[in-house]
């Protein structure tokens, strides 16, 4: 298991290197599916809470960390490797969600019935956590 922060350093570096550079937006949406992969294999890729903001799930402490970017693409590059294994199921999610545009993620994670969805209830839920469980159940 990581920090959320160690698995977005290596996601950023990832896009970076492969010359696809993610904005902050994104990060947050490719770090609630990588959770959602690992939880539904019983599994956790990170112990960071994800809360239910307005454009969707958010790693509070990673959203701060790269909120210098603003929507621009994060263009910093991290010396971290992780594990080979969790490498590919995680470059899988990365590469294939890097290529949505950022509003196709917020309307993915947004779906009626959603974690997301059952925690931010209309904003009443605003800035909630999204339990694991209810990720793990309905993603």
């Amino acid at each position: 298991m990581y920090t959320a922060i160690e698995l977005s350093k290596y996601i950023v570096s990832k896009c970076v290197d492969e010359h696809c550079p993610i904005s902050n937006l994104q990060l947050q949406k490719i770090l609630y599916y990588i959770q959602k992969a690992y939880l539904q294999q019983e599994d956790m890729a990170f112990p960071d809470d994800i809360e239910a903001w307005q454009f969707g799930p958010v790693v509070p402490n990673v959203y701060y960390h790269f909120c210098g970017f603003g929507a621009m693409p994060i263009t910093t590059v991290y010396d971290i490797s992780i594990d080979e294994e969790d490498a590919g199921r995680i470059d899988e999610i990365v590469e294939r969600k890097r290529e949505l545009k950022p509003w196709d993620l917020v309307a993915e994670t947004h779906k009626p019935d959603g974690a997301w969805s059952r925690t931010y209830r209309d904003g009443a839920g605003n800035r909630s956590v999204i339990s694991k469980d209810l990720i793990k159940a309905v993603g």
